[in-house]
């Protein structure tokens, strides 16, 4: 009987349907206010002073966003704009997570039904075939690959929306209020004092982005720094900036991966921030005790990173996994800790920073969108709008908890001594320890 309608009717017939689907799902809905309209501006459902309006740019989004909806479903309609959200993005995605955990009632089903015999097919998504990956999980070509994907798309297009040092991991805030700029150097010095840097330290950053800590550590606390990337393009920059701030002599950074890092007991401190999150936990036992290895007795590791919540199951496919960082893997703390102690590395302190990243995403979105036809020129819409997304919805795991960012003090101990300060007044205080108060461990006179 549908097909013997006309097209128009049909499409009239659909917005009819679609519309009373969707004021059954506002009623439904207690979380916020929401509004639905066609592109051509037609309104499925207008609310006064909605959190957000998603916008049908291709009636055939609408099949896809009723049938069983998952989290790669709804993000790869984002990226293709057959939606659009104006307004709050993460209310929209608030939204999103309800929809995917919700069961029609009776008559709504009846609505899906007729809508997936009128609605048109979808038109396709972005194709993910530059995103396949080949070789062995987590070997070192795939992981080299892996990391050029996410990292080497464009050392501009970061520049736009990171601060100056190009901190790509969660600032440190004294209030939600606080300046970016002014919090990642809060964060960098906050990671300098949990080290307890000291000049001449020997210092390793593994997985150092564009060189920021490296260079802030060697400028501040006259460490000799090291820094390994597997991006390239990450390389060439950190390189230009040491070489621009003079810090040649005692600051470098190498393209390398982790498990070929040279040498047993030659670092004072290592830090790796925000690196945990692409080893992949089935090499998390390599990497923490590379990690100790490569440590003096002494010496301290401060590793930060994701985690996953132990509580929270996923559903569905993940967005991010396959747009944003593929082959990346999240854990819960307790399994890290579990190869960190295998590993003979010993648990000193562990921090939840997960607010903190909550408001660096939230500063990182709102300035890529004051930047977004930059961004758009350098990226090209797809590569603008996954970011968008994906941010965007980071903070909002960050922020319901589902998502956690651990600060984990460790160190290797000598003879079970660890040579550690009793308190951590100094990191609050914003004290730098003195070389008389923490003395280093090399030059400790330890008494047999």
């Amino acid at each position: 009987m549908l097909a013997s309608l006309t097209l128009p009717t049909q499409r009239r017939i659909a917005t009819y349907v679609a519309s009373r689907y969707f004021q059954s799902l506002s009623q439904q809905y207690t979380a916020g206010a929401f509004s639905v309209r066609l592109s051509n501006g037609t309104w499925i459902l207008s609310k006064p002073n909605p959190d957000f309006t998603l916008v049908i740019n291709d009636p055939g989004a609408l099949k896809k966003l009723f049938d069983s909806p998952d989290e790669l479903t709804l993000g790869e309609m984002y990226i293709a704009r057959n939606l659009e959200v104006e307004g709050d993005l993460e209310a929209a995605l608030r939204f999103g997570e309800w929809l995917m955990s919700r069961t029609p009632k009776p008559r709504q089903a009846v609505d899906l039904q007729r809508l997936t015999l009128l609605l048109p097919a979808s038109k396709p998504v972005v194709s993910s075939r530059d995103l396949e990956l080949y070789g062995d999980l987590h070997s070192r070509e795939r992981d080299s690959f892996a990391i050029a994907r996410h990292y080497d798309i464009s050392n501009d297009f970061y520049a736009l929306w990171l601060d100056p040092y190009m901190v790509y991991s969660a600032a440190y805030f004294e209030s939600p209020e606080g300046d970016l700029d002014i919090a990642q150097v809060r964060k960098l010095d906050y990671i300098c004092r949990k080290l307890r840097l000291r000049p001449g330290d020997r210092f390793l950053d593994i997985g150092c982005g564009w060189g920021g800590l490296v260079r802030y550590a060697a400028s501040h606390y006259g460490v000799n720094a090291l820094g390994i990337t597997l991006s390239v393009n990450q390389a060439q920059l950190a390189r230009e900036r040491i070489s621009a701030a003079g810090l040649n002599d005692r600051c470098a950074v190498r393209v390398c991966d982790y498990r070929d890092i040279d040498g047993r007991g030659v670092y004072d401190k290592i830090a790796s921030i925000g690196m945990v999150e692409h080893v992949g936990e089935s090499m998390l036992e390599l990497y923490f005790r590379q990690a100790y290895q490569l440590l003096r007795p002494g010496g301290i590791f401060l590793n930060s990173g994701i985690s996953a919540s132990a509580t929270h199951k996923r559903k569905g496919r993940s967005f991010i996994d396959k747009y944003v960082f593929p082959d990346g893997e999240l854990v819960p703390l307790y399994n890290a800790i579990q190869h960190v102690e295998v590993s003979g590395l010993q648990v000193q302190d562990v921090e939840e920073m997960r607010e903190h990243y909550a408001i660096t995403l939230d500063r990182w979105v709102d300035r890529l969108e004051q930047r977004a036809c930059e961004a758009r020129r350098l990226v090209g819409e797809v590569t603008y709008r996954t970011w968008k997304l994906y941010m965007a919805a980071s903070a909002h795991g960050f922020r319901t908890g589902r998502i956690h960012l651990y600060h984990m003090l460790l160190n290797k101990p000598d003879s079970g001594a660890g040579y550690h300060p009793l308190g951590r007044w100094d990191w609050y205080n914003g004290i730098r320890p003195r070389d008389e108060e923490f003395p280093s461990p090399r030059n400790l006179s330890r008494v047999a």
